[in-house]
């Protein structure tokens, strides 16, 4: 059991038979009265986000999932399609429960996919990933007084802004969490 006091934003915990993860977590204490926990919550089978208020103290059960190092193979239609890099087991996650996870991993990614009693229930990104930039306007030295941006596409279809020196075809590395520009890779 896990109190409210402990509570943080990416853990997973159970209610009522269902996985959520928490996505926001804000505490409120009013002038009088008890503190208030406001959660919103992703639930990991149906990719459903709910917003839910708590009383400070309140207990939930916490939920030990399994990282299982996977390899991103493909994606069609519908699903991702991912293998445990150990066992060689397939799994497969649809975009809804990926989310924006989606514009960070490409074929042959490795990542840690989440699975609970051997059912995948998420994936969890490195905080920085290197992708190849596929679109971006030339940039012109000198339009800018404070070093200027522009926007640029990856590889898997997200716009970024990016220094006017990347060009097309440099590899970046992007922050997973804010995705913003970090660094020009060799």
């Amino acid at each position: 059991m896990i109190d409210t006091g402990s509570l943080r934003r990416g853990l997973v915990i159970e209610m009522d038979g269902e996985l959520y993860r928490i996505n926001e977590f804000h505490h409120n204490k009013q002038g009088r009265g008890s503190a208030i926990v406001r959660l919103v919550l992703k639930n990991l089978r149906t990719g459903a986000t709910t917003t839910q208020t708590f009383q400070a103290g309140s207990r939930f059960n916490s939920v030990r999932l399994e990282r299982v190092r996977a390899q991103f193979l493909y994606s069609d239609d519908q699903f991702y399609h991912f293998m445990d890099v150990d066992t060689f087991e397939q799994f497969q996650l649809d975009a809804e429960t990926l989310g924006e996870a989606t514009n960070y991993i490409v074929p042959d990614m490795v990542i840690e996919l989440l699975t609970y009693e051997g059912e995948a229930i998420d994936i969890e990104l490195p905080t920085a990933v290197e992708l190849e930039v596929t679109q971006t306007d030339p940039g012109f030295r000198g339009d800018t007084a404070t070093g200027g941006s522009k926007p640029a596409v990856l590889e898997t279809g997200l716009t970024i802004q990016v220094p006017l020196f990347v060009s097309q075809g440099d590899r970046v590395k992007v922050d997973t969490r804010t995705g913003e520009y970090l660094e020009r890779v060799n």
